[in-house]
């Protein structure tokens, strides 16, 4: 490429990106939004579209120019070469980076998706927000080139902030207190739903009857209660059952390792149908159990809860002081060290006297105890006793510590990561029903985004190294 031709293809990005601009500002201003929004809208498309252009599209053309596009253009005689022997540089990054390009463009394909099945999704300020989000995403693709070490949280995080952005500009409304509140809470019940599942997953196991657990604990606690039982005691013999679930869990499983998975689905129905049993004593109906909710357990989970006299449910205090005790604990504490320690190697851990039957048994008596709580407070949202209000959490607790990060082989991730993972699949879950989609709509567009996800995490060099 000549510096004439090179000079000219920067004039044409920086045209393209003030027009785009200038597009953003007309749309918003046909749109109705802020001075503020169209300002700051059009400021970011046009810095962002310019950045992209110099970036990809000048590359693409001469690969000489990867190390020189801000500098002084090199010399002419050092930038030719043999074009019968010379590979398209655009093609040669597309094979390079398939997974990503195919990530790429599935998110096109779902807006695309989207604007079909939606009544009134396509619009100007929709396609703005979408181009914006590619953008944003391509720029932390780049970014994360220069991160050394493990991605995972620097991933997760750019994930959320992407997520957050599609959200705060396609749906109305979306920033308000009260939304941000509402995805607190129910982040707040699958984050410590998530718990369990992640100190299991640090030693390479699974537990899947933590879904029977918070419905059974839910169905029991209201029943107890039904019955004259004090609120406290009731919270504390549920609290109790699930710590014995979580007993039983972790000694068969230890006994038949490597069938933890189906196992602890054994136990889960098992637990399910007893307690189906005993409450069906004396009544018409065990799925379901109504009563009279305590006032202050309503107060724990519901949107209009205080804590202090401020105005945030408890149920989000309680799951935030959590997360920051289990991440200082697991990564400071020399019970946590020794749990990363068995999950990586057993043969190593033996060597040093650790007791791999304690901290087995020990994750799945705390994955009990934790399922349990989020069924306690899950009858103070729901203002009564179903079987099934775990149900959702069978593979979405799974799902949020894959997303984080965490190996399910063990011996990789944390807490923290699978934060990372709720709060990403609640943003999701709000984005798609703040679009209007249907149920079946949801689910296959969730399914389309946690695919691809968990194939990348699959890919990672940890997760690599372990197989």
């Amino acid at each position: 490429m000549r510096r004439s031709a090179f000079l000219f293809f920067k004039g044409l990005g920086l045209l393209f990106a003030i027009l785009c601009g200038i597009g953003t500002a007309v749309l918003g201003w046909f749109d109705g939004a802020d001075w503020m929004n169209i300002v700051v809208y059009s400021i970011a498309v046009t810095g962002l579209i310019l950045w992209g252009w110099y970036h990809f599209s000048v590359r693409w053309i001469n690969e000489d120019l990867k190390q020189n596009i801000f500098t002084k253009f090199p010399e002419e005689e050092k930038q030719k070469k043999e074009e019968e022997n010379e590979e398209n540089f655009f093609f040669k990054n597309i094979r390079e980076h398939k997974w990503k390009t195919i990530a790429f463009l599935g998110i096109i394909l779902i807006f695309i998706f989207v604007s079909f099945i939606a009544e009134g999704f396509f619009s100007g300020r929709t396609l703005v927000s979408f181009l914006i989000f590619l953008a944003f995403i391509i720029f932390m693709g780049v970014i994360s080139r220069f991160i050394k070490g493990t991605k995972s949280v620097f991933t997760g995080i750019s994930v959320l902030i992407g997520l957050f952005i599609i959200g705060s500009l396609t749906i109305p409304g979306f920033l308000t207190l009260l939304n941000m509140k509402s995805m607190l809470v129910f982040a707040a019940f699958l984050g410590l739903a998530t718990v369990g599942q992640t100190f299991v997953a640090l030693l390479g196991g699974l537990d899947l009857s933590i879904p029977f657990v918070i419905g059974s604990s839910n169905v029991a606690l209201m029943s107890l209660i039904s019955k004259g039982v004090p609120p406290w005691l009731a919270c504390l013999a549920v609290l109790i059952l699930g710590l014995l679930i979580g007993l039983v869990n972790g000694i068969l499983s230890f006994r038949l390792q490597g069938q933890a998975l189906i196992l602890t689905l054994g136990v889960g129905f098992f637990v399910k149908g007893g307690v189906q049993i005993l409450v069906a004593m004396g009544t018409f109906s065990a799925g379901t159990v109504f009563g009279v909710v305590p006032p202050w357990m309503i107060n724990l989970a519901s949107m209009n809860g205080k804590t202090i006299g401020l105005p945030i449910p408890p149920v989000i205090i309680i799951w935030i002081v959590a997360s920051i005790l289990i991440i200082v604990g697991l990564r400071l504490t020399k019970w946590g060290r020794h749990l990363y320690s068995l999950g990586g190697s057993r043969l190593s851990s033996a060597r040093l006297s650790i007791s791999e039957k304690g901290y087995w048994i020990g994750a799945y008596v705390i994955s009990g105890f934790f399922a349990s709580l989020t069924g306690i407070l899950l009858l103070g949202w729901s203002g009564g006793g179903f079987i099934g209000a775990g149900d959702i959490y069978l593979f979405t607790t799974l799902a949020a510590v894959v997303i984080g990060g965490t190996s399910l082989l063990g011996g990789y991730g944390g807490y923290g990561l699978s934060v990372i993972g709720v709060l990403i699949l609640q943003i999701i879950t709000t984005v798609l029903i703040g679009w209007g989609l249907s149920w079946e709509a949801q689910q296959f567009i969730l399914g389309l985004l946690i695919i691809p996800m968990v194939a990348l995490y699959a890919r990672s060099p940890h997760i690599r190294s372990q197989i």
